[in-house]
């Protein structure tokens, strides 16, 4: 435990997502497969062998799975994600960011991608 607590205090470990930043290296990075509306409607829908989800519908009542976003995002979870997706999580690499998962067991990530998650979060229908 005190090895944890000596990384967060080593490292800029930040607790919350900017979704405005969010937004902007989601334009960048995601928005060619899954749509500037995160909908699923990019410009190379057309050439991808797996379709990509609405991400817009990824709560589930009033909770949304923030560390199992940010594993697929940056790479640690592709199985869910439903087969190949690039590996976003060496390029999105920035200061460490830290979510808890749904037992409360710290997430370790990069700034960019908890600000995707948080910004997926924001526009859940």
């Amino acid at each position: 435990m005190i090895c944890l607590f000596a990384l967060a205090a080593s490292r800029s470990v930040a607790l919350d997502g900017d979704p405005v930043e969010g937004a902007r290296h989601f334009a960048v990075n995601c928005s060619a497969c899954h749509g500037t509306d995160a909908q699923g409607s990019g410009p190379m829908t057309d050439i991808l062998s797996i379709a990509p989800p609405d991400l817009t519908q990824l709560q589930t009542g009033d909770a949304f799975p923030m560390a199992d976003v940010v594993r697929k995002v940056d790479g640690r979870d592709l199985i869910g994600h439903g087969g190949p997706m690039p590996v976003f999580g060496a390029i999105l690499e920035d200061k460490s960011a830290v979510v808890d998962d749904a037992f409360g067991t710290p997430v370790f990530t990069s700034q960019p991608v908890l600000d995707i998650a948080t910004w997926l979060a924001s526009i859940q229908r």
